[in-house]
């Protein structure tokens, strides 16, 4: 298979790791050298040539080519069988409703995150329970930085560059988890998005830090629902008031309350999207009373409809914890899911 890159002959590992540092192609952590043989064992594993063409990024005119995520996949400490997601993961993120450019360039400091559906998970052994919004497992870790990586080095969203991040978030190293699928009562993520069981899917989505929540004295679902909209509408008081995708955590501890009361993913959405909204006069108590004016009455809902909730299976067994994951910026930027192995647009 020949290789388009170009090459570049180092002494040894120290040296490569210092290379690549002083061209800004790191993250700050050690890399893992983009040899040729470990790029080719990548584009093998996923049956595709080096120029294939994944998509090109619109503002910026980029095209990303296969090879060129096969390079940066090896760099973030991906294995030959873990390319094929980062190469889904990018394509949906190329997707005209995703607007990659937003997100990646905002002063709001999103990140991209990945849930990762179907049989891959268990294959690559990705872990849905402990520590699922952190470093759970291998493949969920490299896969997330991988994304990471492409976007500085193909995109140039370092920051500083194209990245114009005020804060930016922990998730820009690696925001990657696997849906607790096996012990969930619900439809994954992707079946709920039109991918049948047996087939692996990937959704993105650009998002803000997770904030936690807790409730452990009650099992009632509602009232455990109306904890993760108390920390939506926090965010909409916080940081936006905007509608768009926003994404619930759900661990088995409540997902066995909602299980044990017959609610479904559609119940929550539902649920959610009612409660989940604010009237422009509460800005007020957190100190933005001068952009009232004479709208204080004006209610803005967190969703523009139930089906911007994303219900995510996973988290460890014990503790009534959970997560909101809030969205970058409204629904500028809007989630998409692609199967795994899919091309959006290819033809017959």
């Amino acid at each position: 298979m020949e290789l388009n890159s170009q090459r570049y002959a180092v002494d040894d590992m120290a040296a490569a790791q210092e290379f690549c540092h002083s061209r800004g192609w790191t993250d700050g952590l050690p890399i893992v050298p983009p040899t040729a043989d470990a790029v080719t064992a990548c584009l093998d594993w996923a049956m595709l040539p080096p120029d294939h063409l994944v998509g090109v990024e619109p503002v910026r005119e980029r095209a990303i080519t296969a090879e060129k995520l096969a390079v940066n996949a090896v760099m973030a400490g991906c294995l030959p069988m873990h390319f094929p997601v980062t190469v889904a993961a990018f394509t949906a993120m190329l997707a005209e409703p995703f607007m990659l450019h937003g997100p990646t360039a905002s002063t709001g400091g999103a990140a991209i995150l990945i849930v990762v559906n179907g049989p891959v998970r268990q294959e690559l052994g990705m872990i849905g329970s402990f520590n699922a919004l952190a470093s759970s497992d291998r493949a969920t870790t490299a896969i997330g930085r991988a994304i990471r990586l492409m976007l500085c080095n193909l995109l140039d969203a370092r920051p500083g560059d194209v990245d114009r991040s005020t804060l930016g978030h922990p998730g820009k190293f690696s925001y990657c988890l696997a849906e607790d699928e096996e012990n969930s009562p619900w439809l994954s993520l992707a079946e709920e998005n039109g991918v049948p069981a047996e087939v692996s899917a990937v959704t993105v989505m650009a998002a803000g830090a997770p904030r936690q929540i807790m409730n452990e004295w009650t099992t009632d679902p509602e009232q455990l629902l109306d904890t993760f909209a108390a920390e939506i509408r926090a965010n909409m008081r916080h940081y936006s008031i905007w509608p768009g995708h926003y994404a619930i955590v759900v661990p088995p501890q409540l997902r066995a309350h909602f299980q044990a009361a017959g609610w479904s993913k559609a119940d929550v959405r539902r649920y959610v999207f009612e409660k989940a909204r604010i009237r422009r006069r509460d800005w007020a108590d957190c100190g933005k009373g001068a952009v009232i004016g004479e709208r204080g009455d004006r209610e803005y809902a967190a969703l523009p409809d139930p089906d911007h909730l994303l219900v995510i299976a996973a988290g460890g067994p014990a503790g009534g914890f959970g997560a909101v994951i809030p969205p970058w910026y409204g629904n500028k930027s809007n989630a998409v899911t692609v199967a795994i192995g899919a091309c959006l647009d290819c033809g017959p």
